[in-house]
């Protein structure tokens, strides 16, 4: 396709009732700036294809909602997507998501509508988040030409910020459970992942309130901050 061609490539092929849901999204809304524990938090995990960010997609989405400074079980996510086009990597075996799940699964616009229905204008958790928002990003915008602005906070990098002294930086999921004593039901299952990761995170946000960072606004502050000093240069 020439560049002029791919310019005028048209949206996702969205009927009439999708557009209409999509036009009615909620707006993100930036990090609160109250109690922590007033932020509604979605804890998002995605099982893919494959790693490869470019051409891998995703096959299902597993959220739990953190919100009044618990786990809201009233308020869960799951959704396999159907993907009859697409080659499954060895990571089949990990997740189990086999061709006959997948091809059962919802249509990808409207599991990912469903889904950001889900979010609303909550920010987003996840552990390693810069794969899962880069997958979910590719998603959404193959699927529905949406763009994903909400805010995006990595868990495996307020792990080690909040609790220093537990020296398991560039760590894993299982790494920081093992390190806490939290049993996961089940791994590498998307909302199984999604709910140890959300356990994780109650214990990270009574460790930011011992260390006085008593609001969303700050903990995102903080942690950009931290994240500069930990690429800075050493001399």
């Amino acid at each position: 396709m020439s560049l002029f061609g791919w310019l005028r490539a048209k949206k996702p092929g969205l009927n009439a009732a999708q557009q209409q849901r999509l036009e009615q999204l909620p707006k993100p809304a930036e990090l609160g700036n109250g109690p922590m524990r007033s932020q509604r938090w979605v804890v998002v995990d995605l099982e893919t294809s494959g790693l490869n960010l470019h051409r891998d997609q995703v096959l299902s989405i597993g959220a739990v909602v953190i919100e009044d400074g618990a786990v809201d079980f009233s308020q869960l996510f799951e959704r396999t997507l159907q993907r009859t086009d697409t080659k499954l990597s060895p990571s089949v075996l990990i997740h189990g998501l086999g061709p006959s799940a997948i091809a059962a699964g919802s249509d990808p616009a409207e599991a990912l509508l469903d889904f950001m229905a889900f979010v609303g204008d909550s920010p987003l958790l996840a552990f390693h988040a810069p794969f899962d928002q880069h997958m979910l990003c590719r998603a959404l915008k193959d699927s529905l030409g949406y763009r994903l602005a909400h805010p995006f906070l990595d868990v495996a990098d307020l792990a080690p910020l909040l609790c220093p002294e537990a020296h398991i930086r560039e760590a894993g999921l299982d790494d920081w459970l093992n390190h806490f004593r939290l049993q996961a039901g089940e791994r590498h299952h998307a909302s199984a992942d999604a709910l140890a990761t959300a356990e994780l995170m109650l214990i990270l946000f009574s460790r930011a309130r011992q260390q006085q960072i008593a609001t969303p606004q700050a903990l995102q502050a903080r942690l950009a901050q931290w994240k500069r000093r930990k690429q800075a240069p050493s001399f």
